[in-house]
């Protein structure tokens, strides 16, 4: 393998590794606003509902806030994984065998 084709090989890789940690960066944005949504729903929770009408909306949105809880738990292990790999990917030696494209099993 000549010193070119390592170069490139190890620059597309960092690109990969780059572009892994971009990302994880967008899925942790979207965990801190699930987190936002999730607070608006406790406050919500909060109001003192007087009608029938009313405490139904706010077990409604109690359940709406479990379902986001489960999201962002998966978003977290998301952006685990993600930056994990990334870190994997970086970290691997280059060489001519490295697969490029998305999906390089379909090769």
């Amino acid at each position: 393998m000549s010193i070119d084709s390592m170069a490139a090989d190890l620059a597309a890789q960092m690109q990969r590794g780059y572009e892994l940690q971009n990302l994880a960066a967008r899925a942790a944005v979207c965990c801190g606003r699930v987190e936002r949504v999730m607070a608006s729903f406790r406050e919500i929770q909060l109001l003192d509902w007087q009608s029938p009408a009313g405490r139904a909306y706010r077990n409604s949105v109690a359940l709406q806030e479990v379902a986001l809880g489960r999201a962002r738990a998966v978003l977290e292990d998301a952006v685990a994984v993600l930056n994990r790999h990334a870190q994997d990917v970086a970290s691997a030696p280059a060489t001519a065998a490295t697969p490029a494209g998305p999906f390089p099993w379909l090769r």
